[in-house]
């Protein structure tokens, strides 16, 4: 079975405005294929489109406007994992001989309708997904004493980091108060607890370790995946924990052979501020009780280790796009190539990403 290397990367910046998903994917892939060192179109063999958007053909149609004729061609849906669950496709396809190289890339529409998921009545007619973000806040705050500020502050730290991205949909700083001020939703969300929808899309090409080498002088190799799939309808689940990232975490980490204190730089799923929480507890990196703590010590240290970028809340989350612009910010920490955002060292590398209340997660561990 072959190695798996990430050997370029591309990103539009993500933003309000409501662009054309086919002009954003030819954007990011472009991009991407420039970092590369002279990939031609003929290189490619595969092209998988990530998005939740209803647009039809979109693997066909990207392959045709970069003059690519793939072998392997289609589009990847899973609500708000669907980047990652399609880089760990792009992976299979590789690993087991069928492609040498696959263009991964994702896009959304600031209007796309696709997070809602219509057919779990069981949320009843809030369908929005911040309908289960304030049934898992509240839930948090009465089993773990989560504090109000605990929240506040993975919002400004996420909002702080996002400053030096420059593909961030938010560049301004939030203060804790702010964010503890800001207009209230639901009884325990308000509006900068939560992610945004936004436009944007994001590229990542993947080779064999027979290719890797040609086309990149640092490729960044896919040491673990994990996945799982526990429900549709959240109210199946726990609503303190997120099941499926914990089975999900453990396969990353036996396949990968670390432990998660050997985690350098994680990308994590924060749609809104509970969830980097429980999903930092569910990896190993903390404990659901002392999770709180670990983000203001953080935040009070300026360490970056979890959501360089400013995650979902900073960055903004373009549902396709998402996975891939973690797997984008992993591969540059490796790579030394993170500027401001830059972890001290950083070998080891773990991207987290979710769907509908954490009913389906899926993790990398990514290595340089």
């Amino acid at each position: 079975m072959s190695r798996v290397a990430i050997v370029g990367t591309g990103q539009t910046k993500f933003s309000k405005e409501d662009d054309d998903v086919e002009k954003l994917l030819f954007e990011s892939a472009n991009r991407c294929i420039q970092s590369t060192n002279n990939c031609d179109s003929k290189d490619i063999e595969g092209v998988l489109v990530s998005t939740n958007n209803n647009s039809k053909y979109l693997g066909a149609i990207l392959s045709e406007t970069m003059g690519i004729q793939p072998k392997i061609s289609h589009s990847i849906e899973h609500l708000c994992s669907s980047g990652t669950n399609a880089i760990i496709s792009a992976y299979a396809y590789i690993s087991s001989g069928l492609s040498d190289m696959i263009l991964v890339s994702g896009a959304e529409s600031a209007t796309n309708p696709g997070q809602v998921l219509e057919w779990d009545k069981s949320r009843g007619t809030l369908d929005h997904p911040i309908y289960w973000g304030s049934l898992l806040t509240k839930s948090h705050k009465r089993k773990f004493q989560t504090t109000e500020e605990e929240l506040a502050i993975v919002s400004a730290k996420n909002h702080k980091q996002a400053m030096d991205n420059p593909f961030a949909y938010s560049n301004e700083p939030r203060t804790i108060s702010e964010v503890m001020n800001s207009k209230q939703i639901t009884d325990d969300l308000r509006i900068l607890d939560c992610s945004r929808s936004c436009s944007g899309s994001s590229s990542i090409l993947l080779a064999s370790e027979e290719k890797a080498k040609t086309f990149s002088d640092q490729p960044i190799w896919i040491a673990g995946i994990g996945q799982k799939t526990t429900s549709a309808s959240f109210t199946k689940n726990i609503l303190e924990e997120i099941e499926s990232t914990r089975i999900a975490a453990d396969s990353a980490y036996k396949m990968a052979k670390i432990e998660s204190k050997n985690i350098h730089v994680a990308e994590v799923h924060d749609a809104f501020s509970v969830c980097e929480l429980m999903a930092i507890s569910e990896l190993g990196i903390t404990s659901n009780e002392k999770s709180g703590e670990f983000v203001r010590n953080l935040f009070n240290t300026e360490n970056r280790m979890i959501n360089p970028r400013g995650g979902l809340i900073g960055a903004g989350h373009p549902l396709g796009a998402t996975g891939i612009s973690q797997t984008i910010e992993i591969t540059n920490q490796l790579q030394g190539k993170s500027d401001k955002r830059q972890i001290t060292n950083a070998k080891t590398g773990l991207i987290h990403n979710m769907s509908a209340a954490g009913t389906s997660s899926s993790i990398m561990v990514l290595q340089n």
